[in-house]
């Protein structure tokens, strides 16, 4: 029994020692998960400040990407926003032109006014006249009278649209082929109208003027029809846009000056010949005016040389007198003195 004991208690002590070092391991091993999670916390710490800090940068960075991308989007729309309102403002414009070509008194107008403008701005009011009616009883929309009686410039402002905006509109080939030829007679008729209605000789020129109120229009008639242009040459009739027409006036306005220089070229020759003839007096009046100038600067330079003399003869008189003054104070001086010595003598 005291074996067991023995025993008993060695083990007891055996299993103290074990149990003190299991706690002295699990207290080391405590010491280092602690240590070891401290550092780990530390580390997680550092990281999760280090993404912190770089995402609250990517943040202000995107941020103000995204206000700069914004206020630039911002722009643009206020860009396409102005432009739609220029494109509506525009289409608005183009229905009330469309309506004002459609309809044949107010599109006859509309030509009419264009041609008034550019006429009445170039030329002066007597050299042009609006609707006035020729001896056969027809009325041009425009009458411009040339220089030297010769016969006055027709312009006609009236164009036949229909056909073009059926050509313009038209939806297949054969549309456009059945547009461009009643397009093409429109303007023959017209053409031949102009001809019988206001080519009449010695009363108008033997040319007449088409006027297309479109540069465009214009455009696309000399390059897709250019027979059509050739036939209204050949019948003396010119088709132009406010560009030709607005040229064709500045030509007109030159020879009217060019015809009135003209008029008044004998007037002018009569100045002229007066001109000179002032001219030659003002040039005989000047040499003699410069002759008394001469004669004055001879006088002149006479009366100096004389003031010269004048002037010599009174300082040598001024100074002779100087001279007569001191012989007439010594000689004073002299008899005084005599007189005393005389006196002296005496007594």
């Amino acid at each position: 029994m005291a074996e067991r004991a023995r025993e008993a208690q060695t083990q007891m002590a055996a299993l103290l020692r074990t149990q003190v070092e299991m706690q002295g391991r699990m207290q080391t091993m405590a010491e280092i998960f602690s240590q070891r999670q401290f550092e780990l916390n530390q580390s997680i710490c550092e990281q999760l400040n280090g993404m912190r800090t770089n995402l609250g940068q990517t943040l202000q960075v995107q941020t103000k990407s995204t206000y700069e991308n914004l206020t630039r989007l911002q722009e643009r729309l206020a860009v396409i926003d102005a432009a739609q309102n220029n494109i509506q403002s525009l289409t608005g414009q183009v229905v009330q032109l469309q309506a004002i070509l459609n309809n044949k008194q107010t599109r006859g107008a509309f030509g009419q006014g264009r041609m008034e403008a550019i006429i009445s701005d170039a030329l002066p009011s007597s050299a042009y006249v609006f609707q006035t009616t020729l001896s056969n009883g027809k009325r041009p929309d425009c009458l411009i009278y040339m220089p030297n009686k010769a016969p006055a410039l027709v312009i006609d402002a009236k164009f036949p649209l229909e056909a073009w905006n059926a050509m313009r509109e038209a939806s297949s080939s054969q549309e456009r082929q059945e547009a461009e030829r009643q397009f093409r007679n429109d303007m023959d008729v017209h053409i031949r109208d102009i001809t019988k209605k206001y080519l009449i000789p010695g009363e108008t020129h033997d040319t007449a003027f088409l006027f297309v109120p479109s540069e465009s229009i214009f455009a696309t008639i000399y390059e897709d029809f250019e027979s059509l242009v050739q036939k209204a040459n050949r019948a003396h009739v010119i088709i132009v846009s406010p560009s030709l027409l607005m040229l064709s006036v500045q030509v007109v306005q030159t020879i009217m000056k060019d015809a009135r220089m003209r008029e008044q070229a004998h007037l002018i020759q009569s100045e002229v010949v007066r001109l000179m003839e002032d001219f030659e007096r003002m040039n005989i009046r000047v040499r003699s005016l410069q002759k008394h100038f001469y004669k004055t600067s001879e006088d002149i330079e006479a009366i100096l040389t004389s003031s010269s003399k004048i002037m010599k003869r009174a300082n040598r008189i001024e100074a002779f007198e100087l001279k007569e003054n001191d012989s007439i104070s010594k000689s004073t001086a002299v008899h005084s003195q005599s007189q005393t010595l005389h006196l002296d003598d005496k007594e």
